[in-house]
């Protein structure tokens, strides 16, 4: 596998949650069924657990629909837990563990143990245990805070956005904002990052990115570059270490965000955070963000299951940062392939089970994040199910055709490539090899 480091690939953190459903009791019959099974308890092994996969969302005052923060909350829903979490479905994490690089910084996914472990519990009635064996209580930052506040601080800067109130029925709606000027009188490199809606209006944003606007240049320029994105199941992000964007003096920054309608009236503002490199210093690569291999000509006919392929060749070598299939309501599946200059494929990441109410970023650990040689084509290939088969199809009915709207569709990865010189590509991909040959003998 071709692939390498750059020191310091940042963390980002991902939210996760749990599908509501209606709560029910365990019955004596399946208690009896698993007597025996007794040394399980929510106390010493559950509640470990659900600190620190679920109650990031699972807690009060935030965004999930219940809070699984103690035994007492707990119970009514252990029926609904265990079908979630034998299914894979809860935390969300969407990828095929048989495929590709499975090593992230912000892998939220439970282990088989830690699945066989709760399923086991639930099955044995789902005890409490010794309540001195609880864990001490996980101390959660109070307010609507953004995510990297926990690993990085207060954000240096804020932008804000154009509030907006989206009608309790309404078509999709894309929210241009207009531009904001930034309040920095010299440039200055921004190493981490993070949008996100309110808390209330999240309901209501399907995804949100942010676009910097050069000084002087026209607010409106559908071609300015990508620079942030939010959807549902994506948080900040920290750049790797000598890595940054820079932004200058006079720059400007355009939302733009996908409201749907949810029955109700709701309204939203996006805000954008960034913390700063000290000022004087200078990183070495700057990142790119962009809609990786995007399809434009998307048509999928009633009742079938298609696919699209889409490719980008690297201009110079690269080190991928994260990995972020982006589809809608049809997405079914979503692989993305390595072809070398010398020929080779290589799958880097499928995900197999595609859900669109999770966009999720699966960020590359330092030691595995794909270094790829000038000339290597990404490769996506995205499947769509306009069927009755997909649960989450609106109407299996209708031609559907690419576009912004949640029941049009799209296929790309939304994606950070940070390139970088030939002679750091050399480097990285010796240091990578002597690592790979230690660990081999």
């Amino acid at each position: 596998m071709r692939v390498g480091s750059l020191a310091g690939l940042g963390v980002g953190l991902l939210v996760v949650g749990l599908v509501i459903a209606q709560p029910t009791a365990l019955s004596a019959q399946t208690r009896s069924a698993v007597q025996g099974v007794d040394s399980i308890t929510f106390a010493k092994d559950i509640a470990p657990i659900f600190q620190e996969k679920c109650e990031a969302c699972h807690r009060v005052g935030s965004m999930a629909p219940m809070s699984l923060a103690t035994y007492q909350e707990v119970r009514p829903w252990v029926r609904a837990i265990r079908a979630r979490v034998a299914n894979r479905e809860m935390p969300p994490w969407l990828l095929d563990k048989t495929v590709g690089i499975q090593k992230f910084r912000n892998d939220r996914s439970l282990t088989d143990d830690q699945i066989n472990t709760i399923v086991k519990w639930v099955d044995a009635g789902a005890p409490l245990g010794n309540a001195s064996d609880l864990p001490a209580p996980k101390k959660w930052p109070s307010g609507d805070r953004f995510d990297l506040e926990d690993v990085l601080g207060p954000p240096d800067l804020v932008v804000k956005g154009q509030p907006w109130t989206m009608p309790a029925q309404a078509q999709d709606f894309t929210l241009q904002g207009g531009a904001l000027g930034i309040p920095e009188a010299e440039g200055r490199f921004v190493r981490a990052s993070e949008t996100r809606p309110s808390l209330t209006g999240r309901r209501i944003t399907h995804h949100a990115t942010t676009h910097l606007i050069e000084p002087d240049a026209d607010p409106n320029d559908p071609s300015a570059p990508l620079f942030t994105e939010w959807a549902q199941g994506k948080s900040g992000e920290v750049y790797p270490e000598g890595t940054g964007k820079l932004i200058k003096p006079g720059t400007k920054v355009r939302f733009e965000t996908h409201y749907h309608a949810v029955g109700e009236e709701v309204t939203n503002e996006m805000e954008l955070a960034w913390w700063f490199y000290p000022k004087g210093v200078t990183p070495k690569y700057q990142p790119v963000f962009m809609a990786l291999g995007s399809v434009r000509d998307l048509q999928i006919p009633p009742n079938t299951v298609t696919q699209h392929v889409g490719s980008f060749t690297l201009p110079e070598p690269a080190i991928l940062h994260n990995f972020q299939p982006h589809m809608h309501y049809r997405g079914k599946a979503f692989r993305l392939e390595a072809i070398y200059p010398d020929g080779k494929r290589e799958i880097l990441n499928y995900v197999d089970r595609y859900n669109n109410a999770w966009h999720i970023n699966y960020i590359y650990a330092e030691d595995v994040a794909p270094l790829l040689p000038k000339g290597t084509v990404l490769q996506i290939t995205a499947w769509h199910d306009n069927t009755a088969a997909n649960k989450n199809n609106p109407d299996p009915r209708q031609w559907v055709s690419g576009g912004g709207r949640t029941v049009d569709e799209m296929a790309h990865a939304n994606t950070q490539l940070i390139y970088i010189t030939e002679a750091d590509y050399k480097r990285l991909s010796e240091e990578r090899q002597k690592t790979t040959t230690t660990q081999n003998q």
